[in-house]
């Protein structure tokens, strides 16, 4: 009963087979006007990872001598078998490698999401839906060409995604669910991305990855909103039963994601690369980072785990029942009392404004395109 939740009618969904019910003739003339401001807004913030004025991928970084992250974002380093035996050159590269598992994770994220977005336009029944569901395809799309053309820039091709992220990821884009989908992709992936393009934007010494998270959060600012949409227009109106369904599957993936996501054994090519055995670090990282730690570090607003606890509470998605699951590592107070912008929002802001100086010059450019 509680495999498929509609409570609204935009968000009405048929089976993916069910070709049939996407050409009945009444649907064409029961289009949602919900969605217009953000598919109309698409325009002011489209920018082409192709074009150099817009993001220039030949910018040169020196990964040999350079770290591309701080070592604060690294773990590992804090114990005693990796902190020792990485000096130097050994060391840069180290954390390097670290990076490049980062936005590894980022890209095969960045695909899960334009695979959902792609299987939602099969799905969605609303005609409006279906467009912003086609209008976020399109821009995941464009992630997926950005991430993949820095990874081959820093390094030459990514690296396999951990198992974490590729079941978790395969379950959303998989489920026949449309709050899986939406709940899974748009408040839990895309809260954890919102809080790494944070972090990212804001710690990395790279200026080329800088403006790329910056560039993809005018983007994924929108993205957000479609699930806002979502929850105001349908938790209120769940069943208990429903509720509990979606609250519990949320729970479960914030746990599964909390411990396993960055641990040693998720990225075993990159320990590997310097003789360490993941196992090995990852019980040398369980002696000195605990829940004390795990607890200071999500007082930081970039921290990818409490920006999204903070996407789930103000979805309403978080009640007594789950709570204490969170606040065991948050101050859940402190969240509610925040207001509704996310982390990143200014970012998005000021890409916005770097994009308007672009616009005019894009326009000549797709005109002259046309007229070949």
């Amino acid at each position: 009963m509680v495999s498929q939740i509609t409570k609204d009618l935009i968000y009405d969904a048929v089976a993916p087979e069910d070709f049939l019910a996407l050409i009945e003739v009444d649907r064409y003339g029961s289009r949602s006007s919900e969605f217009d401001k953000i598919i109309a807004a698409t325009q002011d913030h489209f920018w082409d990872p192709m074009d150099p004025r817009y993001i220039d991928f030949t910018e040169p970084f020196d990964t040999e001598n350079e770290m591309i992250i701080p070592e604060a974002l690294v773990p590992a380093l804090k114990t005693d078998l990796v902190n020792d035996r990485l000096q130097g050159k050994d060391r840069v590269r180290f954390v390097n490698q670290v990076a490049r598992w980062m936005l590894s994770s980022i890209l095969h994220g960045e695909q899960g999401a334009l695979s959902l977005s792609a299987s939602l336009c099969n799905t969605l029944r609303d005609p409006g839906a279906q467009e912003y569901a086609a209008n976020q395809a399109r821009e995941e799309a464009r992630h997926v060409t950005a991430f993949s053309r820095y990874i081959q820039a820093r390094w030459g091709k990514p690296l396999p995604a951990g198992t974490t992220l590729a079941t978790l990821l395969t379950e959303i884009v998989q489920s026949p669910a449309i709050y899986k989908k939406i709940v899974g992709m748009q408040m839990l992936v895309e809260g954890l991305a919102m809080g790494a393009f944070a972090m990212l934007h804001t710690m990395s010494n790279d200026p080329l990855l800088v403006r790329l998270t910056q560039l993809t959060m005018t983007d994924e600012a929108f993205h957000h909103k479609f699930g806002k949409i979502w929850a105001t227009r349908t938790m209120p109106h769940l069943t208990e039963e429903e509720h509990h369904a979606i609250e519990d599957w949320a729970a479960e993936c914030f746990q599964i994601i909390l411990f396993n996501l960055v641990n040693p054994e998720q990225m075993p090519g990159v320990y590997e690369q310097f003789d360490l055995d993941p196992t090995e670090v990852m019980e040398a990282m369980a002696d000195i980072i605990g829940d004390e730690e795990r607890r200071e570090e999500m007082q930081e607003s970039t921290n990818i785990f409490r920006v999204l606890v903070k996407t789930l509470l103000k979805s309403g998605i978080i009640t007594d029942r789950t709570r204490d699951i969170y606040a065991f590592y948050v101050d859940m107070e402190e969240l509610k009392s925040e207001g509704d912008e996310m982390v990143g929002d200014a970012i998005a802001e000021e890409g916005m404004r770097f994009l308007k100086t672009i616009k005019p010059g894009r326009r000549t450019s797709l005109a002259h395109i046309a007229a070949e």
